[in-house]
């Protein structure tokens, strides 16, 4: 059973979210938060698997909320997906630099809205690559110049391509195809990158690759 906490400051907003989710037979919803700061709260309380967290929320935004609750040991079981009103939310790059393993615009498709929460529970980031391509290039292109990244020296020229291919929003199939080895291998190359790197989930491993200036915006178009 995926445990799910809903963070809304929209009663109307997490009813929707709850009857829809409720209605699965593999899905639970264990909690509700107004706010980042009950948001926090109740992931300590219930120990979700996954929180619907709204970025605009008072108290505490989720920015603050995710950062919270991503460098807290005890919750690193605990997935967070971002909720936007807009594909292009100032807010979203932040929120994946902070630990969130990716977000969905409030006028996703109910089936979609179901899928991302088996995907992300089960450890996959939800970063689709079209939208990452542009959301990371549009927030990439306002950075500071990308200073020195020694940690990508403990990489391999193969992960460093790969991770490259992770941070253009290639799927493992996609780049399997694209170095011509297996599904498989290619799944691999990218376990031992997030390892080496330390990073949380998938989603870091692309904010990585644009800061470390491993990829450029555009470069793969």
């Amino acid at each position: 059973m995926i445990k799910v906490l809903l963070a809304d400051d929209q009663a109307l907003v997490r009813a929707g979210f709850r009857a829809l989710l409720d209605a699965q037979p593999d899905i639970e919803v264990v909690g509700e938060a107004g706010d980042g700061a009950a948001a926090v709260r109740e992931a300590k309380r219930v120990r979700p698997d996954l929180i619907l967290m709204d970025i605009r929320m008072p108290e505490l935004d989720g920015l603050a909320a995710t950062r919270q609750i991503a460098a807290d040991p005890q919750l690193s079981g605990t997935r967070i997906v971002i909720l936007s009103t807009f594909e292009l939310d100032e807010y979203v790059f932040e929120a994946l630099r902070g630990g969130a393993s990716g977000f969905l615009v409030k006028h996703t498709e109910p089936v979609e809205l179901i899928h991302a929460v088996r995907v992300v529970a089960g450890g996959e980031a939800l970063l689709s690559p079209g939208v990452t391509r542009r959301l990371i290039a549009e927030f990439a292109t306002r950075a500071k110049d990308p200073g020195p990244a020694p940690r990508l020296n403990a990489l391999t020229d193969r992960e460093r391509e790969v991770m490259a291919l992770v941070g253009a929003g290639l799927t493992n199939e996609e780049i399997a195809g694209r170095l011509v080895v297996s599904p498989a291998t290619a799944k691999t190359h990218v376990s031992r990158t997030m390892v080496k790197l330390g990073a949380r989930d998938r989603a870091q491993l692309v904010v990585f690759a644009y800061e470390s200036g491993l990829v450029k915006p555009g470069w793969l178009d």
